[in-house]
C-alpha cells in the first residue's frame, strides 16, 4: 500500500472512530463505497442468507458497530478501506439519509434538492437544518431521525427522480471518506449540528404503512461460528475478536446460553477466565444500553 493510501486508511478509521463516538455505528468501506471485506459466504454453492450469524466479519451494514474495539478490528482486517458507512435505521440515532443525487440515468441531469423543496410545499412539511454531507458528485446527504418504532425502506427515486432514501439495511457513506471519486466532507456549518428529527409529513411519505405485528419466533440454536472467531485468535487479537463475538451473540439473544462456551473458548486461546468473563460482561452491558 502506497504511503498515501495508508495516510487515507488511516484517516478513515479515525473519522470512524469519532462517528462512533457518537453512537453511529460503522463499517469500513473500499474506493468503490462498497463494505471492504468480502463475504465470508463467497465460495458457498447457495446464496447465503446469514446476516452475522455465523460469528464472522464480512457480512456488510449488518458488521456495523460503535464500539471502537469492535471498529478498530474490522479496519485492521480491512487495511484497504479509504472510507466508512454509517448503518441506517439503527439505535440510538435511528437514522435516515435523504439522498439528493445530482443525475439520474434516465434524464442525464436532475436538481433533486429542488424537487424535494416541492414535495415540502406540496405536503406541508419544512426541511430541517441538519448534519448535511456534500458528495463527490456535489450531490447531498440529508441526515434525519426517525422513531424507534418505525421501519424506514430503502428506496431510489421513489419520491422523486434523484431522491433516494437510506433506512434499515442501508448506510451512508461518513464525511471524510474517500472514494474513487473524490472525497465526502461536511457543508459548511453542519459540523455543530445534530441530526434533526425527520418531519412527520415526510416521514409518512417514506415509511410503509403500519400493519399489525406478530411475535417475531425466538433465535434459532446457533453460536458456533462465534465460538470459532474467538478460538481462531492469535497474541494480540483474543480480547478483541472475545468482545465483538460477545456483542454479537448478546444482539442475537443468544448471550447469556454462549457466555460459558465463549469463556471456554477465550480460555483455550490464552486468557484467564476472569479475563474472558470481565470482557464477555462489558460486551453485555455495552449492548444493553
Amino acid at each position: 500500500m502506497a504511503i498515501t493510501d495508508r495516510h487515507t486508511a488511516t484517516l478513515a478509521l479515525a473519522h470512524a472512530l469519532s462517528a462512533a463516538e457518537r453512537g453511529l455505528p460503522v463499517i469500513p468501506l473500499s474506493p468503490t463505497k462498497l463494505p471492504a471485506l468480502p463475504s465470508p459466504h463467497r465460495m458457498d454453492r447457495e446464496p447465503a442468507r446469514c446476516r452475522g450469524e455465523c460469528g464472522l466479519p464480512g457480512h456488510g451494514v449488518h458488521d456495523a458497530t460503535a464500539d471502537p474495539a469492535a471498529v478498530r478490528a474490522l479496519f485492521s482486517a480491512a487495511p484497504w478501506a479509504t472510507g466508512y458507512g454509517i448503518a441506517c435505521g439503527r439505535p440510538p440515532h435511528h437514522l435516515i439519509g435523504v439522498d439528493l443525487d445530482t443525475r439520474t440515468a434516465a434524464t442525464g441531469t436532475t436538481d433533486s434538492a429542488a424537487a424535494l423543496r416541492q414535495l415540502a410545499l406540496r405536503h406541508l412539511f419544512t426541511i430541517p437544518e441538519t448534519v448535511t454531507v456534500i458528495t463527490p458528485s456535489g450531490g447531498r446527504h440529508l441526515w434525519l431521525t426517525g422513531p424507534s418504532d418505525v421501519v424506514v425502506p430503502n428506496s431510489a427515486s421513489r419520491l422523486a427522480p434523484g431522491i433516494d432514501i437510506r433506512g434499515a439495511g442501508g448506510y451512508l457513506v461518513g464525511p471524510g471518506s474517500v472514494a474513487a471519486h473524490g472525497a465526502y466532507r461536511l457543508a459548511p456549518g453542519s459540523a455543530e449540528l445534530a441530526p434533526a428529527p425527520c418531519p412527520d409529513a415526510l416521514l409518512r411519505l417514506i415509511a410503509p404503512p403500519a400493519r399489525h405485528r406478530h411475535p417475531a419466533p425466538g433465535p434459532a440454536p446457533r453460536g458456533q461460528g462465534l465460538i470459532q472467531f474467538v478460538l481462531a485468535a492469535h497474541e494480540g487479537q483474543r480480547n478483541t475478536r472475545l468482545f465483538w463475538a460477545a456483542c454479537r451473540a448478546y444482539e442475537n439473544g443468544i448471550g447469556e446460553s454462549l457466555a460459558d462456551a465463549l469463556t471456554k473458548a477465550a480460555v483455550r486461546t490464552g486468557l484467564t477466565e476472569h479475563e474472558a468473563r470481565a470482557t464477555i460482561a462489558s460486551a453485555a452491558r455495552l449492548t444493553s444500553r
